[in-house]
Formats: C-alpha cells, sequence, structure tokens
C-alpha cells in the first residue's frame, strides 16, 4: 500500500481545525503558521519517514498550492506533490503550462488533484456560479483537454463550458497522473472517463466496499481500470488506551463556536461525499467510533476528510489493510501536529504494513 501525507497549508497545531476555509478555525487550531520554513520541515519529515507524496489542499482559507509547492520542492529530493486544483478556475492550457513547468523543474514530482468544490457559497467566491452536475461536466471536458494537452495535440475544442483554439503545450513533460474524487454518480462518471486514481474520505468499510466495487464495474465496462486511494487520519499511539486518550484530548480542545460554524457550512454545501461524512458525526461524543478504530470526531471542525483511524500501532496498521484488502492501493494520511505525526506514523504504523 502506497503510502501519503499532508500539508497543512491552513496552519497547524497539536488540535483539530478547518483545512481550507475559515469555518471550524480557532486561533489554537493554527498556532503554527504555514510558512515555508515550516511546510519544508512537514515535507521532508514525510519524505524521510517514506511517504511518496503529500496532499497539498485548495481552497479560501488556506495558501495557494501552486506557489507554496514550487517553493517547498526545494527543500525535498524525492516527495511528489499532489497539488489540488479547481478545474475552470484557469485555462485548462494555462494550468498545462504549469504543471508542465513544476514537472521540468522538479523531474517529475507532480501529481493532480482534480477538486469540482462542493460549497456554493465558496464557488461564488470564485466567480462560479455552475450548479453540481455542471461543475462535474466541466470538469469532464477540462480533465479530456488536460489529456489532448499532454499527448502534444494542437486542436480546437468547442465544448458546453469549454472553449479552446489551437490549443498546445509547447514545451514537452510527462502528464501527471489525476487523482479524482466524488461520490454523486455525475462525479463517479467523471472519474470512470478521466481519472487514474479514484478517491474516498475514510468512510467505514461496510459503506466503502460498495463504492468500490460499482465504480470498478463501470470502469470495466468503459474498458478502463482505476486505482483507488482513501483519505484518513491517523491517530496511533502505542496502546489504544493512550489512543483514545488522544482522541479525547482533541475532542475536548474543539470550540463549540466553531463546531456550530461548521456545520452550518455543511449545511449550505451540496457535495454528496460532504454529506456522507456528515453523516458519520451525528450523536454524542461515544458514538463517534462508527467503526472498529474509525473515529468520525475530526469532522466536528473539519471539512471533507472528517475520520481517523485511533489505535495502537498494530490496530492501525490492520485497519490499513483492511481498506488494502477491499482495494485501496494508496492512502493519504494526517495527524496532529503533521510535523511530529508524519515521524510517528512512519516509523511506527507504516513497518507493520
Amino acid at each position: 500500500m502506497r503510502l501519503h501525507w499532508f500539508l497543512p497549508t491552513g496552519g497547524d497545531s497539536r488540535h483539530v481545525g478547518s483545512a481550507t476555509v475559515t469555518e471550524g478555525r480557532t486561533a489554537a487550531a493554527v498556532v503554527r503558521a504555514p510558512s515555508i520554513e515550516y511546510l519544508s520541515q512537514v515535507a521532508r519529515a514525510a519524505e524521510a519517514s517514506g511517504f511518496d507524496a503529500a496532499l497539498v489542499p485548495v481552497g479560501i482559507g488556506c495558501e495557494d498550492p501552486w506557489v507554496l509547492c514550487a517553493s517547498v520542492a526545494q527543500h525535498t529530493t524525492a516527495l511528489r506533490f499532489l497539488v489540488a486544483f479547481r478545474p475552470g478556475f484557469a485555462s485548462p492550457t494555462l494550468l498545462a503550462q504549469q504543471a508542465a513547468t513544476f514537472q521540468r523543474m522538479t523531474g517529475g514530482r507532480l501529481l493532480l488533484n482534480v477538486v469540482t468544490g462542493g460549497d456554493p457559497v465558496e464557488q461564488r467566491m470564485y466567480g462560479d456560479s455552475l450548479d453540481h452536475d455542471a461543475r462535474y461536466a466541466r470538469t469532464g471536458e477540462y480533465l479530456e483537454a488536460l489529456d489532448r494537452l499532454f499527448a502534444g495535440e494542437v486542436f480546437d475544442y468547442h465544448g458546453e463550458h469549454l472553449q479552446l483554439e489551437g490549443a498546445k503545450l509547447t514545451l514537452e513533460a510527462p502528464r501527471p497522473s489525476i487523482y479524482f474524487g466524488g461520490a454523486s454518480p455525475a462525479a463517479e462518471r467523471v472519474a470512470v472517463d478521466r481519472a487514474d486514481t479514484y478517491l474516498t474520505w475514510g468512510e467505514p468499510p461496510v459503506m466503502v466496499r460498495e463504492r468500490v466495487e460499482r465504480v470498478q464495474k463501470l470502469a470495466a465496462d468503459s474498458g478502463r481500470e482505476l486505482s483507488f486511494g482513501i483519505r484518513l487520519h491517523v491517530i496511533a499511539r502505542p496502546t489504544p488506551e493512550e489512543a483514545w486518550r488522544e482522541a479525547q484530548r482533541l475532542l475536548d480542545g474543539m470550540d463549540l463556536k466553531a463546531i456550530q460554524a461548521a456545520q452550518e457550512r455543511y449545511a449550505r454545501m451540496d457535495s454528496v461525499g460532504q454529506a456522507r461524512m456528515t453523516s458519520l458525526h451525528q450523536g454524542s461524543a461515544e458514538s463517534l467510533e462508527i467503526s472498529p478504530n474509525l473515529w468520525a470526531g475530526a469532522g466536528l471542525v473539519r471539512e471533507g476528510a472528517a475520520t481517523a483511524l485511533v489505535g495502537s500501532y498494530e490496530q492501525v496498521a490492520e485497519r490499513l489493510a483492511e481498506y488494502r484488502d477491499l482495494g485501496f492501493g494508496e492512502a493519504i494520511l494526517s495527524g496532529w501536529p503533521h510535523l511530529e505525526e508524519a515521524y510517528n506514523v512512519g516509523e511506527n504504523v507504516a513497518p507493520l504494513l
């Protein structure tokens, strides 16, 4: 199982906060500023601990991933960067040029994470007023154009959402692998047609198994084969008791106003995946272990990836192995704080896999 880490470009601490927006974020959650110095430390720790790549998020409340990764990459030698981007906010020709430059400058260390967007309010901040299904239709056109640009074509494109004339990528570079997530039928169709790796958030095995099997069949029916990746936080300690004490500490540190702000944001979103995540953290603190060693407490304040594997090193490795057996060849992991936990997970959990 290939393991990746996460760069906290909205700030870091020993407490849980939102990742890409301001709702759900408190001062206690961002006591470590997302400076080049600190994020380079996290990247080097991930690289030294054997992680293959680092996911770099995109959103209104975090640093721009392209500018940041261009800087952090200079402080690493092998770590790859899974850069999130919003299709439609810049032309595919420009994004292909940026990606190609990053590939040439770093020796091919770029991966692309497609984020179609799930919060209509945030989308409008960027000038995007398309509804849910239209965003995914645009994403499909965008990724088709990217494929043709990296294939060396010179072409015109006249789609419902995308218009290009004489588009081309002048300087050659290897096409980055495309990572893509989305739980709706519209999202799954785009994944089957254009993605290399289909990503899901950390749902219980009983929930995610059906999705993997469905997308695998859709891909096979289209003559394609996808790899699968899962996004999880990790709270791993020498004993289960220590791990659950740490989960309780994180829960106790969540500000009630931050929880309320985050929940209000979730309610306005049209993301099917976020709705699935939100459904997991309903109820009392005692009910937040939704599956063996799978804790939904992070979702009280954190959007997107909202579940954590909690347990001893051996238990966490066993749960990751269960996901691997369901078809997940990759896992994007994280923990608070991201610097220390990169070493902890890399040294104590990864070898057990």
